[in-house]
């Protein structure tokens, strides 16, 4: 059984849902990623979203995009990327973690060499945002046969067949863009929520975990109650932008709001 798979189950089976953090690699160094992934463990995540910093992010809003920009600026890369998981690794062997990105810099290591680069790492899952399940079959067998699940985006507008179609290329969960629109824009509407995560489970057993537009405390309750687990981004990332002359105080404020966040989900 993969990490995702045992750690949905464990969470499943005590009543609890995931908290997903999803971070920039890089942003605004390397070192700091690295820190702040072990202090989330301790804050209560379950899994770690890690995003490989690219040029063009196409579903990501203005905060995310500018941390990509940050983290590139310090020469941040793919490569980069994994070694920063593969020395996580060397000290927790628990908390999958998540790659998210996009898929240039996967083609240009190949798919072949970027699957056997991720098991090396000790990479759980792929999420890569432009690489559809009709194109994506290919790239989801290396990363099958180096144990490492393939995870798909679902849309408010995604239709039965999309949703069977994710539900059979992918594996480890499937990650429910609960907005129309780039990460951190609007706000969630619960009731919408609830309606489409009906409509996806009786197509799937996967787990469901429900991202973008996840902002506080509150809102993680309120979704926690409809999937299987809240992915948040943007409100953390906000934190670094916001102390980039301070590292430990945007590490300090991260840490507050998971723990936050994980006190009003396990109510």
């Amino acid at each position: 059984m993969s990490r995702l798979a045992a750690t949905f189950e464990q969470l499943a089976k005590s009543g609890r849902k995931a908290l997903i953090p999803f971070v920039t690699a890089g942003d605004p160094t390397s070192d700091f990623t690295l820190s702040l992934m072990y202090e989330m463990v301790k804050a209560g995540v379950d899994v770690i979203e890690l995003g490989v910093p690219f040029s063009d992010p196409m579903a990501d809003g203005p905060v995310i995009q500018r941390a990509s920009e940050r983290a590139l600026a310090h020469k941040m890369s793919l490569k980069k990327t994994l070694a920063i998981a593969a020395e996580f690794r060397k000290t927790n062997q628990k908390t999958p973690i998540v790659l998210m990105g996009y898929l240039n810099p996967i083609e240009a290591m190949s798919y072949e060499g970027f699957a056997n680069a991720a098991q090396r790492a000790d990479i759980d899952g792929v999420l890569t945002v432009d690489l559809p399940p009709e194109e994506g079959e290919q790239c989801a067998a290396f990363l099958k046969e180096c144990g490492i699940d393939t995870i798909f985006l679902l849309a408010p507008n995604s239709t039965d067949e999309r949703i069977q179609k994710m539900s059979a290329v992918g594996s480890g969960y499937l990650y429910y863009v609960s907005l129309k629109g780039v990460t951190g824009a609007g706000h969630l509407n619960a009731a919408d929520v609830e309606n489409k995560l009906k409509q996806i489970k009786t197509h799937t057993t996967m787990p469901v975990s429900i991202g973008f537009g996840v902002k506080d405390a509150e809102t993680a309750k309120i979704i926690s109650a409809l999937g299987d687990g809240v992915v948040v981004g943007s409100a953390l990332i906000s934190k670094i932008e916001n102390n980039l002359d301070n590292p430990e105080q945007a590490k300090s404020e991260i840490i507050a709001l998971l723990s936050a966040m994980r006190q009003a989900m396990d109510k």
